[in-house]
């Protein structure tokens, strides 16, 4: 009779390598990753708003792989305009371009409270790749014998409440429409003897409206 008693003990049951993945501890990246991916299926209407709070809690609550891929289980992976609102730090509060020019733009997280001012001169505030530190952001635009352009992605909810006095505040990008759970960005400020002016930029494509 052969002894089966070594190491190569078949009675013995080998772990498959995916179970041993599951107990992995979670990194707080990990948890990140998929809270941000619960908080854009909200967002788009994958998940229940009434559901997010359960899922958030089971996210950070998660100790292991195993855990975190169950409070995540039945959501998409994030597409690339999935999550705006992300829980980073913003990039920048002030533009500032006086007797020359500014221009923010790229990938940018935009605060709750963002400031553009051109004073005899000009800039461009970009929110096209932009993502917000918030649901509801306001941008206050001041243009003082000078000129800001303000580009907007056609995905955000936008209300333009600028003020023109011997100047231009264009309300051309502003909508009331979007996806549900899109952010909303409020513009407002002034233009004395200068020009803020606002347009929309599709998010399928990058052409900007004339």
């Amino acid at each position: 009779m052969t002894d089966y008693s070594g190491p190569h003990d078949p009675s013995k049951r080998i772990e498959p390598a995916g179970d041993r993945a599951s107990e992995l501890p979670a990194s707080d990246d990990d948890r990140e990753r998929v809270a941000e991916k619960v908080r854009a299926a909200v967002a788009v209407g994958r998940l229940a708003i009434g559901d997010l709070d359960d899922r958030l809690t089971r996210v950070y609550e998660a100790r292991t792989l195993g855990e975190l891929g169950a409070a995540g289980r039945g959501l998409p992976d994030i597409g690339p305009r999935d999550a705006l609102v992300v829980d980073r730090a913003p990039t920048s509060r002030l533009a500032l371009g006086i007797f020359g020019g500014f221009d923010r733009s790229g990938e940018w997280v935009v605060p709750s409270r963002f400031t553009a001012w051109s004073m005899w001169g000009g800039g461009r505030l970009d929110l096209s790749d932009a993502r917000y530190a918030e649901q509801e952001t306001v941008v206050r635009a001041v243009a003082l014998f000078g000129g800001t352009e303000i580009i907007l992605p056609d995905d955000i909810e936008v209300e333009v409440r600028g003020f023109g006095l011997f100047g231009v505040f264009g309300k051309r990008g502003a909508r009331n429409q979007s996806r549900p759970g899109a952010p909303r960005v409020i513009i407002k400020g002034l233009a004395l003897f200068g020009g803020v002016v606002t347009k929309t930029r599709q998010t399928g494509h990058r052409s900007v409206e004339k």
